[in-house]
């Protein structure tokens, strides 16, 4: 079912079957918090309008509206979305109820800090407006949908004054010194990821160091200063693509290549938005390559004393031959505003490892253990197998979640796959 409209949300909610209703965006999560089996299933991207105040870079936008929708809109004007994940592929409602991080953490935390208003449709189906520091705002950001439909957002916007970002690489030939450069650095950029590289061979953990900032229209040179934004796709990934092309053999080979390609140190180098920010999004339908089996994302954060983990983690990846090309490491800042939000403050890696690794399931049962006992915690979003006791150990703020939930819908007409999963 489609919504276009808040009166078709309401019906959705007010009419919902016994396995209930979760809404969907574009579909971005790894796992299952916007399926519902038996149940149904609100698409919202029908819900589409953006106001952009262009004087205060306020925008109230639609909760259906994707990330690039608004980016298109927005950038030319001289504003910037506050926080974006790895993809502009997803809406804001979805942003919402993730509660969504970006390299910029560390200085700006997720998507709900500047978050000034959202509107939401409860199970009952009447709307409320809610607002930083409500209990039913905080339960929302990060919620996963089960609080009830986001249909309206107020948002913050960055000024910039250049599309283009400015952009320090570093190359390092160990994890010890690259997260060692990430701690005591990270501070002087707003924004820092690195990739590491967890293929079968070579020096485990080596990695490449990305950190930048919006460029100035000073930085840039007079034949570049725009503020266009037209990211496009440079190729797309076919349909039809066998299982195996991503395999041990290949990623390790990848990887290779990825860290080799990469310059030792380059300062100061002028990328545009799209490079720097989203750069999977250049190849449309990118997850393609790893065939009809598909792959698993693992991602967990831990305390700045638990930088360990990042490194039992891919010692006990390549010991099953658990390759990943796509591995992330940043550093987050504070907590989340939400009761389920995922950041607190330390390492978090993520790895996208195909599926089909003989032990593979052991060693993930491990290492959620070695989480546990860090005092970290699993991706809501991006998880697809975490328990319900991983989660009791994990979010210390999940009772409120649940007390507050049983108050405003008794009867679930709000729930999903991942609901039920997890009793949440």
């Amino acid at each position: 079912m489609v919504a276009t409209n808040r009166e078709q949300v309401s019906a959705a909610l007010s009419s919902a079957p016994a396995r209930g209703v979760i809404a969907r965006g574009l579909g971005r999560s790894y796992g299952d918090p916007a399926q519902n089996a038996g149940g149904e299933v609100l698409d919202t991207t029908g819900l589409t309008g953006i106001a952009l105040d262009d004087t205060t870079g306020m925008v109230t936008v639609a909760a259906g509206v994707s990330l690039d929708a608004l980016m298109r809109v927005c950038t030319p004007q001289g504003w910037w979305v506050p926080v974006t994940p790895g993809t502009r592929q997803v809406t804001v409602g979805g942003a919402i109820a993730a509660d969504v991080h970006g390299k910029n953490h560390h200085v700006d935390g997720t998507f709900t800090a500047h978050v000034t208003r959202m509107t939401l449709a409860l199970p009952d189906g009447t709307d409320r407006d809610l607002y930083p520091g409500d209990a039913l705002f905080n339960a929302t950001a990060g919620g996963m949908g089960l609080t009830g439909v986001v249909v309206e957002a107020d948002v913050q916007l960055l000024p910039i004054t250049t599309s283009l970002a400015r952009v320090d690489t570093d190359r390092f030939d160990d994890l010890d010194s690259l997260m060692a450069a990430m701690a005591s650095g990270d501070d002087h950029y707003r924004y820092s990821v690195a990739w590491v590289d967890a293929g079968t061979r070579g020096t485990l953990g080596r990695g490449i160091l990305i950190r930048g900032d919006h460029a100035r229209a000073a930085d840039v040179p007079d034949r570049k200063r725009t503020l266009a934004f037209d990211p496009g796709t440079l190729a797309t990934v076919p349909a039809l693509v066998p299982n195996g092309l991503l395999n041990k053999a290949s990623i390790t080979a990848l990887n290779e290549a990825w860290f080799r390609k990469a310059p030792r140190q380059r300062r100061d180098e002028l990328q545009s938005l799209t490079a720097f920010f989203h750069p999977l999004d250049m190849a449309r339908d990118w997850n393609r390559m790893y065939g009809p089996r598909g792959f698993l994302q693992y991602q967990f954060v831990v305390p700045d004393t638990a930088g360990h983990v990042v490194q039992r983690t891919l010692e006990e990846l390549r010991t099953i031959g658990a390759a990943s090309f796509l591995t992330v490491l940043k550093r987050f800042g504070g907590e989340g505003p939400g009761l389920l939000s995922f950041p607190r403050p330390g390492w978090t890696l993520a790895l996208d490892i195909p599926t089909g690794v003989p032990g593979m399931a052991d060693v993930l049962d491990d290492l959620d253990e070695l989480v546990i006992a860090s005092g970290g915690r699993l991706y809501l979003a991006k998880d697809s197998r975490m328990s319900p006791r991983t989660l009791e150990l994990t979010y210390p703020r999940l009772s409120q979640f649940r007390a507050l939930r049983a108050e405003i819908d008794p009867n679930r007409r709000l729930n999903s796959d991942l609901a039920r999963r997890l009793d949440l």
